[in-house]
């Protein structure tokens, strides 16, 4: 129940916020230990994940543009590889779905196209891995939200072909507002840890290193 209910905190404070409803880092040793051999009951209990179900697979590709240029907010591309439960291979076809907050911190402007636009705003996308296990989100950096109670992140929720989707931990920045040692230590490791380094390879560019273990199925 510890997993659902935070899970269920983070989707209910970002919705509040919007009006609406509703690379990492090395994890401690038992937490990262063996990661193959966990397998979570509650896997799929996720509210939210439904979202990732409005887009046709075989339609999606690896690399996408989620906020438009005309987005305001400082420039980010989060990217990384989907590997298999034991970390050894790449795997294709697997869906993502982000989501995240503009650079005021809000889940604002949604479309009414359907309820998860109304409750996820429109800075959110989906892409399908390759044979490389490569996915690419090009965005913009998300701020916390306004009334300061998480550190700014980007929700993430995979499906696998052929399975249900399950969410895995939000990706944060590291050494930036409210990943602090109590954040660290409420990490679920799902899907690996989702504290990234924030690098700037260019001008005008932030990129954040994100790989993706996927989890045991019950």
């Amino acid at each position: 129940m510890q997993e659902l209910n935070r899970r269920s905190v983070l989707w209910g404070l970002g919705a509040c916020v919007a009006g609406g409803v509703g690379c990492s880092l090395t994890a401690p040793a038992e937490a990262s230990a063996d990661p193959a051999s966990r397998v979570r009951a509650n896997l799929y209990a996720c509210e939210g994940c439904e979202a990732i179900l409005e887009r046709e697979p075989t339609k999606l590709s690896a690399t996408v543009q989620l906020a438009s240029d005309a987005e305001p907010g400082e420039r980010m591309r989060l990217t990384g590889k989907v590997l298999s439960a034991d970390g050894r291979k790449p795997v294709a076809g697997v869906v993502i779905y982000a989501h995240h907050t503009n650079a005021a911190g809000l889940y604002a402007n949604g479309s009414d196209e359907s309820e998860w636009s109304r409750r996820h705003g429109r800075l959110r996308g989906w892409a399908r891995t390759g044979a490389d296990g490569v996915y690419t989100f090009d965005t913009i950096k998300p701020a916390p939200y306004p009334n300061d109670t998480l550190p700014a992140h980007i929700h993430l929720v995979v499906q696998e072909p052929g399975r249900r989707a399950y969410y895995i931990d939000d990706v944060v920045f590291d050494g930036e507002f409210g990943v602090t040692p109590k954040y660290r230590a409420g990490q679920e490791f799902r899907g690996g840890g989702g504290i990234v380094r924030l690098e700037r390879p260019s001008a005008g560019l932030w990129l954040a290193k994100r790989d993706i273990l996927l989890e045991r199925h019950p």
